[in-house]
């Protein structure tokens, strides 16, 4: 495949994942701040400020906006196209990204992509925000779920399908420590839920916010931040934690590659290995002992090195790749050693 067609599908699914994580955030928050008509302004920017540092685009905030209020922030994170993360702007990158790979996306992929960018663009949709947010958001998530479905019963599975994986699950897993972040921005008191178990309506909105709350239900736990922090990072069944996510980037890594897992091929192998590995042996008391928010912070600064290998390896100068004199292949762990001729018998 083609180092462009393959970052192209990459980013498309990368950015409707955004979109996906995005809406679910400010829906959540947006719904939670119902239960708390009493604030005044300076208690609600308390309340979206962390939000906003948690996206990582404070800087881009600030230039645009003086007032950090319930609607300069849902604004900017949903319809200011000035803002390249706002949902509106990462609706239409995914579109254009779709565009210059069409004839490798089957018809209905292209058609819900297309017509949700048209949505987002209309007049329906600002009257929608501005009338019912919710429904918006609704509407939003939904569209992305369906670009999701259809992806998944229409691609074949070849590289391009790996490069989506990739893409949709490296975004997730970054969205996912972003939200748990956004609780260690809170200053004491700044959250104006003063009222009882102000822990259990936090927690449960991050939990809401990555679509967790039935899937955590089932687990008989109490909400509480050790049980919550513990699902959404090192769960290795539910489709957002953190774990689960890097399970499949360092999956469809090595299908790209044809290496074997356990080894690497190059570096964005060699780094998800690293971070699946830490994940795989870690715990929540690893997260609270350092400190959540160093924690957290390390992990998106390995995710983001993962994301740069990535494009280093196969985008950025894959000729140098295919010149550079073979490397030593790492020793193969006696699982890999086993799974070889087992491969081969099959394949007879």
């Amino acid at each position: 495949m083609l180092s462009r067609v393959a970052n192209t599908l990459y980013w498309m699914v990368r950015y409707v994942e955004r979109a996906d994580n995005l809406a679910r955030l400010i829906d959540v928050n947006e719904q939670l701040l119902l239960d708390f008509e009493s604030l005044d302004s300076e208690r609600l920017r308390g309340f979206w400020k962390p939000i906003i540092l948690s996206t990582g685009d404070e800087e881009a905030f600030h230039e645009l906006y003086d007032d950090v209020g319930s609607d300069q922030v849902i604004r900017f994170l949903t319809e200011d196209i000035r803002n390249p993360n706002s949902i509106v702007s990462c609706i239409g990158h995914a579109r254009e990204n779709a565009r210059t790979v069409r004839d490798q996306l089957s018809d209905e992929l292209w058609e819900e992509l297309n017509a949700l960018h048209l949505f987002s663009r209309s007049a329906d949709a600002s009257r929608l925000l501005a009338e019912n947010p919710p429904r918006y958001y609704d509407m939003v998530r939904r569209a992305s779920m369906t670009f999701l479905g259809i992806a998944t019963s229409t691609t074949a599975r070849g590289s391009g399908w790996d490069f989506m994986d990739l893409g949709r699950h490296l975004e997730r897993a970054d969205k996912t420590t972003r939200f748990l972040d956004i609780s260690t921005y809170f200053p004491k008191g700044a959250e104006g839920l003063e009222s009882a178990s102000p822990g259990v309506l936090h927690w449960s909105a991050i939990l809401r916010s990555c679509g967790a709350m039935g899937a955590f239900r089932t687990t008989r736990q109490e909400i509480t931040a050790k049980s919550v922090i513990n699902f959404l990072l090192f769960s290795p069944d539910f489709p957002r934690s953190v774990r689960y996510c890097i399970e499949r980037v360092d999956a469809s890594l090595h299908r790209i590659s044809g290496s074997y897992r356990g080894t690497y091929a190059n570096d964005s192998e060699r780094e998800s290995g690293k971070l699946l590995s830490s994940l795989n042996y870690g715990g929540v008391e690893d997260a609270l002992d350092q400190g959540l928010h160093e924690f957290l912070d390390i992990m998106q600064a390995k995710l983001n090195k993962i994301a740069e290998e990535i494009f280093e390896t196969y985008v950025l100068l894959p000729e140098r790749i295919d010149l550079k004199p073979p490397e030593p292949r790492p020793v193969a762990s006696a699982i890999s050693d086993w799974h070889a001729p087992q491969t081969q018998k099959q394949q007879q």
